[in-house]
């Protein structure tokens, strides 16, 4: 999980420090001694660290507890709104070009991710009602062209290549296609280097000048801590760029890149690469980042993830079906596919509040058995599981590599569950419960 050695370390730290109705002057600077290790330890830059340090000291010397806020959650709305300002305060989005064309240039060094996150912001860019095209203009690392073709495909997004011609007249060209096509974005995929030379700024350089993009999006690897930082200020010296995608956040990363380098180069990390799918991006919100970090969860991209994952029409069939308590194994198995798309189980228990930094034990396998036994039935039998006798039962089995037990054990608990939910339905004050989940009315 991403931020879980930072997060622990902060939760534990803030809770000795608010442990008092007052928060005086030496409780504040004792807990904001183990504040600080906790930020170097994540790899925080260190000037970053020590001016969050001085501004949330700042705030909290003297502070009295007002309304129903309690020392501990005066101290953490604090940490969380200066944490927040920290990363950008609010989300930056793309901005476009007034013209037919939109043209971003993606940039890095070699490793970060790059050829991936280019076919992951075009998938994001189809889902928002865009026409990107892709081109590829890393001629230096074997199979770089391939790799864009392949995950292109996978996001049914078009890519322009040219070979090993020079990456400035591809990039040209590519404008001129993207136009001829009609594609109202072009998402430009730059070589990278294993580190930083001259030879590689100068490529870039040529091809900002050539395209003049509307964006230079700078991707970085957030696993490398403090020198994805120093990436980032060397990139934005040389190239100014206009924001920041973070890459492996759901990595065994500390967390210092997302927390250092907003303040560092002053640029706003625009999205984040959470998982390697390519489905796998967010658009960065440092208010929400902050929640999850503090270990507060983050339950507005738990809405937004279910919004994607669940259709309308199909929740409010499965609502009707609920009440009405026809709930079949395909329902069942539409919802294991829904959660999948979500991350699975331990992603979302992740962003609910209190479960964020917790050593959660969540065997993300536990779906397979029941999705296996339920695909290894007929549709007959998955809408009408009275049907099956010893003789299916055992079949089922084979065909799921599973026991008799196991299927024995499933279809246990989703009769137990149907039967939960029509009771549900018929407790008192049912008007009441149904107005509190939509659809279910």
């Amino acid at each position: 999980m991403a931020f879980e050695g930072l997060t622990e370390k902060l939760q534990g730290a803030l809770r000795k420090m608010s442990s008092k109705g007052k928060l005086t002057e030496q409780n504040v600077k004792e807990g904001m001694r183990e504040v600080r290790m906790a930020l170097l330890e994540a790899d925080v830059n260190y000037a970053v660290a020590k001016d969050f340090i001085k501004k949330v000291t700042e705030r909290c010397v003297g502070q009295e507890i007002t309304g129903s806020l309690t020392a501990s959650q005066q101290v953490i709305k604090i940490v969380n709104e200066e944490m927040t300002q920290l990363m950008g305060g609010t989300n930056a989005r793309l901005t476009w070009s007034s013209g037919p064309l939109t043209v971003y240039m993606l940039c890095g060094l070699q490793g970060a991710g790059k050829t991936t996150m280019a076919a992951k912001l075009a998938g994001w860019l189809v889902k928002q009602g865009k026409k990107p095209m892709l081109a590829a203009c890393d001629i230096y690392r074997p199979a770089a062209i391939k790799q864009l073709q392949v995950v292109g495909e996978q996001v049914k997004v078009p890519v322009y290549e040219k070979g090993t011609q020079d990456p400035v007249q591809t990039a040209k060209e590519a404008v001129e296609r993207a136009r001829y096509l009609g594609r109202d974005v072009l998402i430009i995929d730059t070589a990278g280097r294993l580190h930083i030379d001259t030879e590689l700024m100068d490529e870039l350089a040529r091809i900002k000048e050539t395209v003049k993009p509307q964006e230079i999006l700078l991707v970085v690897d957030a696993m490398t801590g403090q020198d994805a930082v120093n990436v980032a200020q060397t990139f934005n010296e040389k190239l100014n760029v206009d924001g920041v995608i973070l890459t492996k956040l759901d990595g065994d990363t500390r967390g210092g890149a997302a927390l250092s380098v907003r303040a560092v180069t002053g640029k706003p990390i625009k999205f984040s690469g959470i998982g390697e799918k390519l489905s796998e991006i967010e658009v960065f919100h440092p208010d929400r980042m902050a929640s999850r970090i503090l270990g507060m969860g983050d339950m507005l991209t738990l809405i937004d993830k279910a919004q994607e994952a669940f259709d309308d029409q199909e929740a409010d069939k499965l609502a009707r079906k609920v009440r009405n308590a026809e709930l079949t194994l395909e329902d069942f198995l539409e919802q294991m596919q829904s959660m999948k798309k979500m991350g699975g189980i331990k992603s979302v228990m992740e962003m609910i509040p209190g479960m964020s930094g917790k050593d959660i034990e969540v065997d993300e396998n536990a779906m397979k058995k029941p999705e296996a036994i339920i695909r290894s039935m007929t549709k007959k039998e998955r809408r009408n599981p009275g049907i099956l006798n010893a003789s299916r039962r055992k079949r089922i089995a084979a065909g799921s590599g599973t026991t008799v037990q196991d299927v024995n054990q499933l279809i246990r608990n989703f009769e137990q569950a149907k039967n939960m939910m029509k009771q549900m339905t018929q407790m008192k004050g049912k008007g009441r419960m149904m107005r509190r989940f939509p659809g279910m009315r």
